[in-house]
């Protein structure tokens, strides 16, 4: 069985910075293989009407605070930045960081807070992904030591530079979301890692999708690192437990309703549930940390469950 890795997505809505830090720390300290916050300017679970810190100044924040552990958003949303100075944004993290940043990007969705900071949305998921077609031969470009020229509708960039180069000789580039005619297309043109949800049954199915698409364009998919988010991992030694400090973890966060078919109970109904996807070739398992970033489950996902798949 090939390595299994697992990477902390630690909530940035309804938190506060000592707390988030903490918590990336204590991903670090306990082996885990990446660390991630969202990117987003409103919090998108439970009520929006509450407080979230800035995705990039975080990542920047742990990369200063952690020693071996890789950063990166999950993911961050095309429509914030023109992509040239989204490359340069990862390419400084890359240094702050010695080398450990991943330039995670999507075509964006939330259109409350495009409205709120004036930023362009488009009509539709259409416009947006044309626009992430745009991009991503900008930002991949500038993070290979290419000096890219664009003329498109959307972005232009004239043979844009990224000096210093990263410190990486290959950055990685992760492309979220698993729209099956276009996005799935764009991560077997372009990426060195993608990552999709929804459950394994949606994951088995979008991952053939993604292969049709690389054999298409003659890739090898073995080049596409497989990254799958497992939801929010709440463990305790009682499953009545660990439903209580779920629930009560989502009601924290803007009374959110909480999320079904989630990893919550044991320890042995955690690897139950994220046993499969390594046997489908899904070996890097992000698991989602709420406010207030329970250690007690992050230290046992790391120490109780991780070492099942090991061997």
């Amino acid at each position: 069985m090939s390595e299994v890795k697992i990477g902390a997505l630690c909530w940035n809505q309804y938190t506060d910075w000592p707390s988030l830090l903490q918590a990336g720390i204590r991903a670090d300290e306990l082996g885990y293989t990446s660390l991630w916050t969202w990117d987003h300017l409103y919090p998108i679970v439970g009520s929006w009407e509450g407080p979230i810190l800035e995705g990039w100044t975080v990542l920047t924040g742990w990369a200063m605070a952690t020693e071996r552990i890789r950063i990166g958003l999950m993911v961050g949303a095309n429509t914030f930045r023109e992509p040239a100075v989204t490359a340069k944004i990862a390419t400084t993290l890359d240094h702050v960081s010695n080398g450990r940043a991943i330039l995670g990007i999507g075509a964006a969705w939330f259109a409350r807070e495009h409205a709120a900071y004036g930023l362009e949305f488009g009509e539709g998921p259409p416009d947006r992904l044309r626009w992430l077609g745009e991009a991503l031969p900008i930002i991949r470009g500038m993070l290979h030591g290419e000096q890219p020229t664009a003329t498109g509708p959307r972005y232009k960039a004239l043979e844009v530079r990224n000096d210093p180069a990263p410190i990486q000789a290959h950055l990685p580039l992760l492309i979220g979301g698993g729209g099956e005619k276009v996005t799935l297309k764009l991560v077997a043109r372009y990426a060195d890692a993608n990552n999709v949800g929804g459950g394994l049954e949606a994951v088995k199915r979008k991952d053939a999708i993604l292969i049709e698409h690389c054999e298409r364009i003659g890739r090898d998919p073995a080049e596409i690192e497989r990254t799958t988010g497992v939801g929010t991992v709440i463990i305790r030694d009682s499953r009545d437990e660990a439903r209580r400090v779920f629930e009560a973890m989502f009601a924290r966060n803007g009374n959110a309703w909480p999320w079904e078919d989630q990893p919550v109970g044991t320890p042995e109904d955690v690897i139950a549930m994220l046993a499969p996807y390594p046997e489908i070739g899904y070996h890097h398992l992000i698991a989602g940390f709420p406010g207030p970033h329970d250690e007690e489950s992050m230290t046992r996902l790391a120490t109780e469950v991780r070492p099942a798949f090991e061997g």
